[in-house]
């Protein structure tokens, strides 16, 4: 299965590759509202959710992002290669973006998902199920054990940030900056690699 995945990501050009991970990121925004629509009892029960003026956007959501990008980074370090191999789907992605695009599409990856997983399955059916649905969602991990550890620790982490503050936009900062970081790093590496 995974070797079909790969041929799949291989046939695709950079161009489409974004585009199948934008309209994913899309399809997960329309499931949120179709079943937030059904599962909230109002509109304002969903905005409920967002606190825009919260500090601890600051001061919890961007230090947890940078802490768990310096953990991933350690691990990088000390951990054979081959436990980081995702099919090279990431360094396709941000090696072919330019940073403020890496910007852009990582904030809309933290968006959609977190309003989905955090915002709308969380508040409904619990940390658990929500994170168990999270890892598999980010199926190219089933088949790499430490990426999915990975992912499943990401996303009980990102529950319980979520649990804790009952703010949407900490945890969005948090997914934001963890990605936004590591696709940085991942572009930065490519380019460097690609003049030596």
């Amino acid at each position: 299965m995974k070797n079909k995945q790969a041929e799949l990501i291989n046939q695709l050009s950079d161009k489409e590759l974004l585009y199948n991970l934008v309209l994913t990121q899309i399809i997960l925004l329309t499931i949120s509202f179709f079943l937030g629509i059904i599962l909230f009892k109002d509109y304002s029960a969903f905005f409920d959710l967002f606190h825009l003026g919260d500090i601890r956007i600051i001061t919890i959501g961007l230090p947890i992002g940078i802490l768990v990008v310096l953990y991933d980074l350690f691990m990088m370090k000390v951990t054979p290669a081959r436990f980081h191999d995702d099919g090279g789907i990431n360094e396709r992605i941000f090696s072919s973006l330019s940073s403020p695009m890496i910007i852009v599409v990582t904030f809309l990856i933290a968006f959609c998902e977190e309003v989905l997983f955090r915002g709308v399955l969380q508040t409904h059916i619990g940390l658990v199920w929500t994170s168990i649905i999270f890892a598999v969602v980010h199926y190219r991990y089933l088949f790499n054990w430490y990426l999915f550890v990975n992912v499943m620790m990401l996303s009980f982490g990102l529950g319980w940030l979520y649990e804790e503050t009952r703010n949407l936009w900490i945890v969005i900062t948090a997914h934001f900056v963890i990605d936004m970081l590591l696709g940085l790093i991942i572009r930065k590496k490519n380019r460097k690699g690609c003049l030596t």
